[in-house]
């Protein structure tokens, strides 16, 4: 349905005059209701009509609300909003244009009668417009006179960066609740978004812009971002609306994040007549109960602050002038003191190390020489200084460069600058290890696969939807004897190719694939050909690892070597077994008890010289 008005401005109130929003219309501009643009030609024709898009319940998988969008002629150069915007922008038009949209979105949804919400998009300085025009008394009248109830109309504000002055929008806004309306607020992480509006208008509903929508199964840094949007929205008590939702990948991963709405083509087109359900590729994905692989962020080891939990030592520091005789009573009166700080202020300065000292100390005639002279020529003046919110990667660029000396001076420790304390060279190695041992639970430096961690919270995330799976844990056979044979090099190829070819094998939407560590993987799989893409893996490594042998070891089959009690023997080349434990929908278990079960199969496979186990039930995972 759309408005038409028509020739001369007088007669543009007429078929309003019994509505309340007649007096919105009038207060206008004279220049949409006479000017000559193209714009005001448009309105004055009634060639604008909404189109409706639908937004799903990603939790019951139906349609919840339409955002009503305005369109010019279908066909014409003015078809899309965004050029009627620039086209109202070019006219001086925009704020009383966007008011006529609204117009436009009421009447047309009120003909439809359609169930559900209905979202306007209406900018903050129209809205302020709106109610000082319409009265706060009247709008939920306005509203009703297009047969919507307010209740079902939430107002989506949009061009926040616009927003100057926020004590109009607040009284604005407290009308707009007043009259049983609600609000949103559009496209929060496209740049002009300001947390400033989110905490001052305190809207029902936040869309989050498309740009972190998009391929967030695929993207680590979207579903960080999501996240983040989805910790502000819990502290603002706000439901969130994913904009932008163009694959089933994407939905399922929005869906698994318990983001509530979701909006876009995968969801429904823009139409003439709202829909009451969704498409049957977007439901299929909502019913099915199989869990998305999220993608995970890398876990770098240059991480701040990791020297904030080590030790420091508290020892007495001196000026550059204190004479050398009070350096060594201190080193003599403090036996466990490996150096000590000279400072300025708070400024360190050098380093003196104890043994050096003593001994130049020691030697002939020194004290009756240097004994009262400053002790600053006999201190390192190029100390190692380290903050302590250093990060990994500085740290090993001090444990690889050139200059050792720290492993006996040890370090200064330092907060913005200021002497903390000091610390030794066998502090710093352990801090650099502990941090990689860190980062490697997180991703596993060989593979870059997802360890540990990932891997426990996956499993619990499968747990915790009580949807079927199947655990795998693979292992090489006979992978010692070939390291041992060719070198750790060729070691880390094996286990690389291992990882090459699960990972193939594996659907990246459907299957988890994780590296414990060493020549141990753990597939957490959803696919219903589960067994067929073992069998693969085990059939298709078989293949590529006898290439990573020598070519006479290819021909025999095997290699030479010792075993583990020092007895030469024959070794086949290598190949990989799998255990696979069967994981029906709502065991009562732990991620622990997943891992161990695979583990189990594993440890019977090897044991039976068999390339694949399996236990449990094998008709799982259904998907369903």
């Amino acid at each position: 349905m759309t408005m038409t008005i028509t020739r001369p401005p007088t007669k543009l109130l007429k078929p309003l005059v019994r509505t309340p929003f007649a007096r919105v219309l009038a207060a206008l501009s004279p220049a949409l209701q006479q000017g000559q643009g193209p714009l005001a030609h448009l309105v004055r024709s009634g060639q604008l009509h909404c189109v409706f898009q639908p937004l799903a319940d990603l939790r019951e998988g139906t349609v919840y609300a339409h955002e009503a969008l305005i369109r010019g002629l279908k066909g014409s150069p003015w078809y899309t909003p965004d050029v009627l915007l620039d086209m109202a922008r070019q006219e001086n038009l925009l704020r009383d244009f966007e008011l006529v949209c609204v117009y436009i979105a009421l009447q047309n949804w009120g003909a439809a009668r359609a169930a559900g919400r209905v979202f306007i998009n209406i900018s903050a300085d129209a809205l302020v417009h709106a109610v000082t025009l319409c009265g706060a008394d009247e709008l939920a009248n306005t509203v009703r006179t297009f047969g919507v109830q307010p209740r079902m109309v939430v107002l989506e504000i949009t061009e926040h960066e616009r927003v100057g002055d926020m004590a109009p929008l607040r009284q604005a806004v407290q009308c707009v609740h007043g009259a049983g309306m609600r609000l949103a607020l559009d496209d929060f992480g496209d740049g002009r978004s300001s947390l400033r509006v989110w905490s001052e208008v305190k809207p029902d509903f936040v869309k989050i812009d498309k740009y972190f929508v998009r391929n967030i199964s695929a993207q680590p840094q979207n579903l960080q971002m999501v996240q983040a949007i989805k910790s502000i929205a819990q502290v603002f008590g706000t439901t969130l609306v994913a904009e932008g939702i163009e694959t089933p990948a994407d939905l399922r991963a929005l869906r698994d994040l318990n983001i509530t709405y979701g909006q876009g083509w995968l969801l429904g087109y823009p139409d003439r007549q709202p829909v009451s359900a969704l498409p049957a590729e977007a439901l299929a994905v909502l019913q099915d109960r199989r869990v998305a692989v999220l993608p995970q962020m890398a876990h770098h080891t240059a991480r701040p602050g990791v020297l904030r939990h080590v030790p420091v030592l508290q020892a007495p520091t001196f000026t550059p002038d204190t004479p050398n005789d009070t350096v060594a009573a201190c080193f003599q009166s403090h036996e466990s003191l490996h150096a000590l700080a000279i400072v300025e202020g708070e400024r360190p300065v050098a380093l003196v190390n104890r043994q050096q000292f003593m001994t130049h100390y020691a030697t002939l005639y020194f004290r009756e020489v240097h004994g009262r002279k400053p002790c600053l020529p006999f201190a390192n003046m190029q100390p190692r200084i380290i903050e302590r919110d250093c990060d990994v990667e500085q740290l090993l660029g001090i444990l690889t460069s050139q200059d050792q000396r720290y492993l006996n001076d040890g370090f200064i420790f330092t907060d913005n600058g200021c002497y903390r304390g000091l610390g030794t060279g066998d502090q710093l190695v352990r801090a650099v290890t502990e941090a990689r041992i860190e980062a490697a639970r997180h991703a596993n430096p060989l593979t870059f696969l997802p360890g540990n961690i990932p891997i426990s919270l996956h499993i619990g995330r499968l747990l915790e939807s009580q949807v079927s799976f199947v655990a795998c844990y693979a292992d090489l056979n006979h992978f010692k004897p070939f390291n041992d044979q060719y070198g750790y090099w060729r070691g880390d190829e094996m286990i690389r190719l291992l990882a090459r070819v699960v990972t193939a094998h594996a659907n990246a939407e459907r299957d988890f694939v994780g590296h414990v560590g060493g020549d141990d993987f753990l597939v957490l799989f959803q696919s219903h050909d589960w067994l067929q893409r073992c069998e693969a893996i085990v059939e298709e490594f078989a293949q590529q690892a006898r290439l990573l042998f020598d070519v006479d070891a290819q021909a025999a089959g095997g290699i030479q070597a010792e075993d583990r009690y020092g007895v030469s023997r024959f070794f086949p080349c290598t190949t990989v077994s799998v255990g696979a434990s069967c994981i029906a929908a709502g065991q009562m278990l732990q991620a622990e008890d997943v891992a161990n079960l695979a583990a189990m199969a594993k440890h019977e496979a090897k044991h039976r010289a068999l390339a694949i186990v399996v236990h449990g039930m094998t008709d799982v995972p259904t998907g369903r």
